[in-house]
């Protein structure tokens, strides 16, 4: 690699709570791996394969979250996504009939069509498995592949119990090895929740860095010479790099942010929502509640104003603009830090991944082009992967980044407050329990019924620890859901618990919920014993 004047780290970070319902025909929320799927990492795959094709040397990291992995290893998901995206051709080819006198209407219909055809085309191409198409990339050498924690448990307030925080890393760092054949060598902590000490329990499990948010490296103990424009040892060979504020406005500023522009696709603005029920009742929600079918008509306009019809091609030249104008303000901003800086910097700029896509129409044409931008050889900023330019540059500076994380205040409060701390000591309670029940079932013959029971209700403690549902039950959204997930998850629990000590296991019972919950198909229990771990 070429050493440029500085260095642009972009990471994305794909990560969907495990939500799978084998005992429905449908279920709602399954909808949002399927939304994610056509809008985002679909696009992002066709990204790829065309930046491949062009032999454009980008970098680029991919943070795959485990229950994502997983979900898009299941077999009942796949089969209920290609049924997913049939719906949603149907209802572009009606929506193209329909607007037959909508000439601006109906080109987009058929745009739609296009679009849903196309994704469902690279679906198939790969055999319905995505970790096939980004692992492709990963051994061409353009995508960095890591990982987080198990079910994205919020780690700094799982720390009451070291075992709970360990087996978060531990069993997400194997589900990323088993289904994509290699270790990581970073990784994602949920929510960039810091805490002193995290840094040795990932050195064990043999990752080399991780991220923090910007004030976790300001504040550190420390104070960081080179600013956040370079990683921090944290005293054990482990780096942290931190997220840059500059590059991170400018994409998710809800009132400067990229996105925000008028030219852009409304995504408030869909037909799931504006068709009269009777047209739309065969796509939505149990034929009456109204749901995102995908497809919208009208572009960002700007204000209260009445939605203008959307212009893809109007779009797409803006997002070429804003790709440029994101290259330009990188060029300037690393020829401000060349000039005090002891090292080429490096600037980290992370987004959740379904930004692209998803909440952003435009959002992977625009990474293509900052992708394309960023790699033309006349260009001083050069992309990489933190990996990578660890290999590149040494002797980092050692200082504990301090206790943090991202999102609102940037000390927790968005995962404990009013509205969700009651999670918290069933979670410290179940945690505890399913250490004891390690320790008594370590060292003694189990029989096989034994060792499934053991081990689901390990299963249960993970999906409990999630950190999506006390960030749901904060953001006021499906409420009525994350209540019951993390309530099913106990009760789940405190089921296996009180069936393994009283040595009454119900067969039938656990079978029904090895069925429901069949994440983490390699798990040992024991490794919630703290005297073998």
């Amino acid at each position: 690699m070429d050493i440029k004047q500085g260095f642009l780290g972009i990471i994305l970070h794909a990560h969907l709570p495990y939500v799978r319902h084998p005992e429905y025909d449908s279920f709602f929320e399954e909808i949002w791996l399927f939304e994610a799927i056509t809008e985002c990492y679909l696009p992002l795959i066709n990204v790829f394969d065309r930046l491949s094709k062009d032999n454009v040397d980008y970098r680029l990291t991919l943070s795959l979250s485990p229950t994502l992995i997983l979900m898009l290893r299941d077999e009942l998901l796949q089969k209920r996504y290609l049924n997913y995206i049939d719906s949603r051709i149907e209802l572009a080819e009606k929506e193209i009939v329909r607007t037959k006198s909508q000439k601006e209407y109906q080109s987009l219909a058929r745009l739609y069509r296009r679009l849903f055809i196309r994704v469902k085309k690279t679906y198939q191409h790969y055999n319905c498995d995505l970790l096939q198409a980004f692992k492709k990339h990963y051994v061409l050498g353009q995508l960095e592949l890591i990982t987080t924690a198990a079910t994205h448990g919020f780690l700094p307030l799982l720390n009451v119990s070291e075992m709970a925080v360990r087996n978060q890393i531990k069993s997400g760092i194997d589900t990323f090895e088993f289904n994509l054949g290699f270790a990581p060598s970073g990784f994602w902590l949920p929510e960039c929740g810091y805490y002193s000490g995290l840094e040795k329990m990932l050195a064990e499990t043999g990752i080399s860095y991780f991220f923090i948010d910007t004030h976790g490296a300001l504040d550190a103990e420390v104070k960081p010479k080179n600013n956040v424009y370079a990683p921090l040892d944290c005293g054990n060979g482990v780096m942290a790099f931190a997220r840059d504020p500059e590059s991170s406005h400018q994409v998710w500023s809800a009132q400067e942010g990229y996105p925000g522009d008028e030219n852009y696709q409304e995504y408030y603005s869909d037909i799931g929502f504006e068709l009269d029920l009777e047209t739309i009742a065969p796509y939505i929600l149990d034929g009456k509640t109204r749901i995102n079918t995908g497809i919208k008509y009208h572009r960002v306009t700007g204000g209260n104003q009445f939605k203008e019809v959307y212009d893809p091609s109007k779009a797409k030249s803006k997002a070429k603009k804003d790709a440029e104008d994101f290259i330009i303000k990188r060029l300037e901003q690393i020829n401000k830090l060349d000039q005090w800086m002891d090292r080429p910097p490096i600037i980290v700029s992370p987004y959740d991944a379904e930004l692209f896509g998803h909440w952003w129409a435009e959002g992977p044409h625009w990474l293509e082009h900052v992708l394309r931008l960023a790699s033309e050889s006349q260009c001083e900023v050069k992309l990489t992967s933190c990996r990578e330019y660890l290999t590149q540059q040494k002797d980092h500076q050692i200082s504990m980044p301090s206790t943090s994380t991202w999102g609102e205040e940037g000390y927790s409060s968005y995962w404990v407050n009013e509205k969700n701390d009651w999670v918290y000591p069933f979670l410290h309670k179940i945690a505890e329990q399913m250490e004891q029940l390690a320790i008594d079932f370590s060292g003694i013959n189990v029989l096989p019924i034994q060792k499934r029971a053991l081990n689901q209700a390990f299963r249960s403690v993970l999906l409990a620890q999630a950190s999506d549902w006390p960030f749901i039950l904060k953001s006021g959204t499906t409420t009525e859901y994350a209540n019951k997930k993390i309530k099913d998850y106990l009760a789940r629990f405190n089921y296996l618990h009180e069936s393994i000590r009283s040595n009454k296991i119900d067969e039938r019972y656990l079978l029904a919920l090895e069925t429901m919950d069949n994440v983490f198909p390699e798990i040992d229990f024991r490794d919630y014993n703290p005297i073998t771990s």
